[in-house]
């Protein structure tokens, strides 16, 4: 059932997925190829602040930070799952594995390596604020527009 709170959390997990995004890249190896890194990234944000976060609001104030915290973490390792997934793929494709189960374990490794980059004192930040922000607006939201 589409409430306004759902909304205001996808869009805000939306926001914060685009600038860390953003910042990953800028972060990131010079001359790399992201491709669509972006949207997915943004895809992701708008699905988990419509199913994880949106369906959470109203608890209270508390409850609303907690909600914006679990959104990002929500976000961030469905963030790294689905990179890593991604490129375990894009190396299978190159035969760089002997098998299934290598491949399967590549997905972990990546993700992994993928984490290391966001563990830079300004990502940290801007996930924190926009947890923060997440929350309490998707608890406004509820309040304000039943």
């Amino acid at each position: 059932m589409p409430t306004a709170a759902r909304l205001t959390a996808a869009l805000c997990l939306l926001v914060v997925a685009f600038l860390v995004s953003g910042m990953i890249i800028a972060n990131g190896d010079e001359g790399k190829d992201y491709g669509i890194f972006t949207q997915v990234n943004m895809f992701i944000g708008v699905v988990c602040g419509w199913w994880i976060m949106g369906k959470r609001a109203g608890r209270g104030w508390t409850a609303g930070i907690n909600n914006g915290l679990t959104g990002i973490a929500a976000l961030v390792f469905w963030g790294l799952f689905v990179q890593g997934v991604y490129e375990m793929f894009r190396l299978a494709m190159r035969h760089r594995f002997d098998g299934p189960f290598e491949a399967l374990i590549a997905i972990f490794e990546i993700g992994v390596e993928y984490g290391r980059q966001l563990i830079v004192p300004e990502i940290l930040w801007t996930l924190a604020i926009g947890a923060l922000v997440a929350g309490l607006a998707t608890e406004e939201a509820q309040r304000r527009w039943r």
